[in-house]
């Protein structure tokens, strides 16, 4: 992992590139592609329809995160409600979820 620790109110974390919310530790912007149809995923809408399509579920619980579980299993996704604060992170957590479904591409 790569980024710049910081440390605020008492709490330290990682932030990962904090210049450029979509790209990686390589410097080059990521996207999350759909294998099967070999699609990039642009938006909430396309990403929310392959999920459903694999059995994921929404969940309302928290108003600022969109977040789905799939009954199967005890996984959960919790990505922030604005798309343009989709990173990395969140879409190596996808692909880790899903295996075989989605991949993290250098653009």
């Amino acid at each position: 992992m790569s980024g710049v620790w910081v440390f605020k109110n008492g709490v330290i974390r990682l932030v990962e590139n904090p210049g450029d919310s979509c790209q990686g530790s390589s410097g080059r912007k990521k996207v999350l592609v759909h294998l099967p149809s070999d699609e990039v995923i642009t938006s909430y809408a396309v990403l929310e329809r392959k999920l459903f399509s694999l059995g994921w579920e929404r969940y309302y619980d928290d108003p600022d995160l969109l977040q789905f579980h799939k009954r199967s299993t005890v996984h959960l996704i919790s990505l922030p409600k604005d798309f343009n604060k989709f990173k990395p992170m969140h879409m190596f957590d996808i692909v880790v979820k899903n295996r075989n479904e989605f991949e993290v591409r250098d653009v």
